[in-house]
């Protein structure tokens, strides 16, 4: 049973890369312009580092709490308005738009692989489930994820700032998503700080595994009540 849901888990991903291409023929840039293609984008990337996970680290088990997640986005995404618009000006740079939702997809889909390592070991002593592995591994797993998802989330700050400057004519605004985007970072950065120079694991580590991925939803949803120069994703 578990080897017919990572396939079909793999063919939901393959699916899904195969639209991203015939959308972006049919809109003519990259879609990541509105909240219903971010979205898609969103659950697209935690799919991609679950299949790299399951396939590098045979970390199937990371389904568990990831795949649920990622179907609450796509189901998200659902709800919104998914008809195609002209870019409004902010947006019209294809190069910097493409380069800075892929950096926060792939950065958003780590974190979510790093959060669901997190929650499965919160969850490891309370259930008797075969399939988890020991709580070391889950650890281990967590902070590859972040590994992976901090300097791709480093790289989208820097690019977004360098494109806000063009665009707005400063390159920090504090708007709410900027904000949202930092704090983000900053809880990552302190998880790997922890780990390496302090030895953090464990529980507190798998908390803030959790907190991260938790700002990186704010970030995505933060816009709709919070308003800010973000607010065209809607």
């Amino acid at each position: 049973m578990a080897w017919y849901g990572s396939q079909l888990t793999l063919a939901g991903f393959i699916a899904m890369s195969i639209w991203f291409i015939a959308r972006t023929i049919v809109v003519k840039h990259a879609p990541f312009a509105n909240q219903y293609e971010f979205a898609c984008a969103f659950g697209w990337g935690m799919l991609a580092f679950y299949v790299y996970f399951e396939r590098r680290h045979q970390a199937r088990f990371l389904g568990i709490a990831l795949l649920p997640m990622a179907l609450a986005v796509l189901i998200y995404a659902a709800t919104r308005d998914d008809i195609t618009k002209p870019l409004m000006p902010a947006l019209q740079s294809p190069f910097m738009l493409t380069v800075h939702v892929f950096l926060a997809v792939l950065g958003y889909g780590a974190g979510g692989v790093a959060s669901a390592a997190g929650i499965l070991y919160l969850l490891k002593p309370k259930v008797n489930w075969a399939a988890l592995p020991s709580r070391e591994r889950l650890d281990e797993l967590g902070y590859r994820a972040v590994v992976f998802s901090f300097p791709l989330l480093t790289m989208m700050n820097i690019q977004g700032a360098i494109w806000a400057n063009n665009a707005w004519g400063k390159y920090w605004s504090w708007d709410p998503k900027e904000t949202a985007a930092l704090v983000t970072w900053l809880i990552y950065g302190a998880y790997i700080h922890a780990r390496v120079t302090k030895g953090w694991q464990g529980n507190r580590s798998a908390w803030l595994l959790i907190l991260g991925f938790g700002a990186i939803i704010f970030t995505f949803l933060g816009n709709h009540f919070f308003g800010g120069m973000h607010s065209y994703g809607g």
